[in-house]
């Protein structure tokens, strides 16, 4: 049932959720192995989950997540008849402020990154877009006279793959302009690295996956508080509030429990920034 559950994932969803969910998929399997999907109960999943809850409690919870996915997945497809996670509580998590570096901290990190990785950094900075989208971004979807490129995500249910169009800053328009003259036309790719691939046995040539490592060495260089991609979102983000609301918005302002913009809300910033 997992491996049917992990190849509903991998046509569906993003590379990104299938990494998570193939990760849990092993653990899972070197737990339970041994058991049919029918022979777990809710006890033996309450167990593994308070195992779970000593690393934290989000760890915990996404398990349980995970797993009910899986097991309702049974269920629409008639694999299985009962959901052992049924009943079973999240365990309660602490919320914090997430932490957003400064603008100088991110200077600093993009100073001591390669070239190659400076644009890599801008261009997230710039089109606040997710590490994903920037990883799967082709020389197709950017166009360099009209100042715009278009990304690709697969949020929305089904796992339909949904454009929109993101306007070119001026800094990010440099940066993809110097990668354009100096392309390798055979790569459709705007970023990809070669790398040792195990199920081909041979070096290859493609998009990158997951750069989650180079954050914490640069971080280090740099001298700054460890950060990964996702933050570069909420800085871009901030700078457009910063343009639109010189004065940070409360959330009781705005009715919300958090400060939240949608994606169209953030082009429309953009695109707003732009023009003046």
């Amino acid at each position: 049932m997992v491996n049917k559950r992990l190849d509903h994932v991998k046509a569906y969803n993003s590379d990104e959720h299938y990494r998570s969910y193939l990760y849990l998929a092993k653990r899972w399997a070197n737990k339970w192995g041994n058991f049919m999907c029918g022979e777990l109960s809710s006890v033996v999943i309450q167990q593994h989950l308070l195992q779970r809850r000593k690393i934290s409690a989000f760890t915990a919870n996404k398990d349980l997540r995970y797993l009910r996915a899986a097991f309702n997945y049974g269920i629409r497809k008639k694999l299985i008849t009962d959901n052992p996670t049924e009943g079973l509580d999240f365990f309660p998590v602490e919320k914090k402020i997430k932490y957003v570096p400064t603008n100088e901290d991110i200077d600093k990190v993009i100073a001591v990154a390669d070239p190659d990785t400076q644009d890599y950094l801008w261009t997230i900075r710039e089109t606040i877009a997710r590490m994903s989208e920037i990883n799967q971004l082709r020389w197709e979807d950017v166009n360099l006279e009209t100042r715009f490129i278009i990304l690709y995500t697969r949020k929305k249910k089904g796992g339909h793959l949904t454009p929109r169009k993101v306007p070119m800053t001026q800094k990010l328009h440099e940066v993809l302009k110097s990668r354009f003259e100096s392309r390798d036309p055979d790569k459709p790719w705007v970023f990809w690295h070669r790398y040792w691939s195990r199920k081909n046995g041979r070096f290859v040539e493609g998009p990158f996956g997951d750069r989650k490592k180079v954050m914490k060495r640069l971080c280090s260089k740099a001298g700054v508080r460890y950060f990964r991609f996702h933050p570069l979102r909420h800085s871009g983000l901030r700078l457009w509030m910063g343009i639109m609301c010189p004065s940070e918005p409360s959330n009781g302002y705005l009715a919300m429990k958090t400060v939240k913009l949608s994606r169209f809300t953030c082009t429309a910033l953009a695109i707003w920034s732009v023009r003046q």
